[in-house]
């Protein structure tokens, strides 16, 4: 009996620190606008979710075929975890430099960026964005997903932005 109590108390330690962390990378990350990436109309707005992907991925990968079937075949060729180098200009918005190599030191203006790829998709911390039911018309105006980015390369997707950088949000929420 002890053995489990102290099992679960292990484990929720556990969660409660993954949640700090998100909420410390959330209040103290480096704030970074991707480019979102043209997707399937189809599948741009389904139910209350968004799908994303994103332009920088194009840049670091330009031959590769997203979520095709010949991806799933290329995707053994690239790191399926990896980083990207950006550079971030005035306006916070990233744009790709090159892979990044391992204990390589960054100019001040770059950073590293976090990427996993599964199932043929390049993720930047997630491939989609969630809104509350009927914000759709909303979102459909979004061209930058707002990050916040940790030094070792870690992200979250914090918000969504129209083409001239302004916070989509509803407006209750203004």
């Amino acid at each position: 009996m002890w053995l489990a109590i102290l099992a679960g108390v292990l484990i929720l330690g556990a969660v409660n620190f993954s949640i700090y962390q998100r909420e410390q990378l959330l209040k103290h990350g480096r704030f970074v606008l991707l480019e979102l990436a043209p997707v399937d109309p189809r599948s741009l707005m389904q139910g209350d979710y968004m799908a994303l992907r994103f332009q920088v991925a194009n840049q670091a990968f330009p031959n590769f075929q997203w979520g095709s079937q010949r991806a799933t075949d290329e995707a053994s060729a690239i790191a399926p975890d990896g980083a990207l180098v950006v550079s971030v200009d005035q306006h916070q918005r990233a744009h790709f430099q090159r892979i990044a190599k391992r204990g390589e030191v960054l100019a001040p203006n770059e950073l590293l960026m976090r990427y996993r790829i599964r199932n043929a998709q390049m993720k930047f911390a997630t491939n989609a964005f969630f809104f509350e039911e009927g914000q759709a018309h909303l979102y459909e105006k979004a061209r930058y997903g707002g990050f916040r980015v940790a030094d070792n390369g870690e992200m979250l997707l914090s918000s969504m932005h129209a083409a001239d950088y302004m916070l989509l949000q509803k407006q209750s929420d203004q």
